[in-house]
């Protein structure tokens, strides 16, 4: 027999956080979140919880834990969308029918305490954070930001009723093989047109003391009908900002500026630290700092994290293909992994053309009408 039941002490809240770390040990594909920012999830002040709720659960069998689940209600998103949805996400799970069914009924009940009419995910509390079950691409390495999942998920899921609302795709980008010498001379041409600069900031820093609430305007007004988006709130702005300043390297960021030095195009890389923190089920141990130091000081996999445009300057995203070669091409990287693409967003992935490029992954985000 499968009992739930939700997260309330302390050994919950731990083995929460583990059961992933057990259900994937030896998996070279999947790679862990930092298990302190998993913690921080239980913290009352959590900077999530000023505009949403959250619940956890646990099924055991024979006393033994088999399954996790979270739902989340995100008031925030719900306003902007006008929707009345439970998200859940950190669904985890032995292939078991029982141990998802039982885990997904109880997500379902709650959401339906809290007067909603869907179930979507997985999706975090921001589009931010990781989301989109895994159908496509197991045997690729996860990325840092994002999650991986075992290939009897999605059967789990759809066959309790949960449908597809929206797929992303991934790509590894190659550098190409003959650089079309025309996009550097597109790309000046634009930058002459709009009287557009690259940023200048000397270090990151000096970066977030310069650009920190233009950037989160820029990303906020870029990201609006963005699926899934949720509005930045000061909380939200402060912690990334501390999250960037351990991970950004400024040779993988691009900010373009007008003349008054308005941010209005921007591309936010990431030296991929994904088999720095796998050793370690997400802990940062002295051995794995040293790991991601060698990581972000020569990588070999650049993670592209975001990359926004104001409407008014559409075609400075040439900038970003000359960009993105540049770091193909000067530095260690073998590849850059584009991340989460919706599967309809065309101005992105007519982008990725320019590269040598392989569609090695897709994820799926579910819905249920309640």
């Amino acid at each position: 027999m499968i009992e739930v039941k939700e997260v309330a002490t302390r050994a919950q809240r731990k083995a929460f956080i583990e059961f992933p770390l057990k259900l994937y040990r030896g998996n070279d594909c999947f790679v862990p979140p930092l298990y302190a920012d998993e913690k921080r999830l239980f913290r009352k002040d959590y900077h999530y919880y000023e505009h949403a709720e959250a619940v956890y659960y646990l099924a055991y069998h024979d006393g033994k834990v088999v399954g996790r689940i979270s739902g989340i209600l995100q008031r925030a998103a719900n306003e902007r969308w006008h929707q009345k949805r439970v998200r859940f996400t950190r669904f985890d799970s032995i292939d078991d029918r029982d141990v998802a069914a039982a885990l997904f009924a109880k997500v379902e009940d709650w959401a339906r305490s809290k007067g909603m009419e869907e179930v979507v995910g997985p999706l975090g509390f921001s589009d931010l954070e990781r989301e989109g079950l895994l159908i496509e691409g197991f045997d690729e390495l996860s990325t840092f930001e994002e999650q991986y999942n075992y290939p009897y998920y999605p059967v789990l899921i759809e066959g309790l009723g949960y449908e597809k609302d929206v797929d992303w795709v991934e790509h590894k980008l190659y550098a190409p093989e003959h650089p079309d010498p025309r996009i550097h001379e597109m790309r000046e041409r634009m930058m002459k047109r709009y009287d557009l600069h690259l940023s200048k900031a000397k270090s990151i820093d000096d970066f977030i003391r310069l650009y920190k609430d233009a950037f989160f305007d820029l990303l906020d007004e870029t990201y609006a009908d963005i699926y899934g988006t949720v509005p930045f709130t000061e909380k939200m702005k402060d912690e990334l900002a501390k999250t960037f300043k351990q991970i950004i390297d400024l040779r993988y960021v691009t900010m373009i500026l007008d003349k008054d030095e308005k941010p209005v195009c921007f591309g936010l890389c990431f030296p991929s630290v994904s088999r720095a923190v796998q050793k370690s089920g997400g802990r940062m141990t002295p051995a794995t700092i040293v790991r991601i130091l060698k990581a972000l000081k020569k990588p070999e996999i650049i993670d592209l994290g975001l990359i926004g445009v104001l409407p008014a300057y559409r075609g400075v995203a040439i900038v970003m293909i000359d960009e993105i070669t540049r770091m193909l091409t000067e530095g260690s990287a073998k590849y850059c992994e584009t991340n989460l693409n919706l599967e309809d967003n065309h101005a992105i992935l007519n982008l990725w053309k320019n590269f040598g490029n392989v569609l090695h992954k897709r994820r799926r985000c579910y819905i249920k009408k309640l």
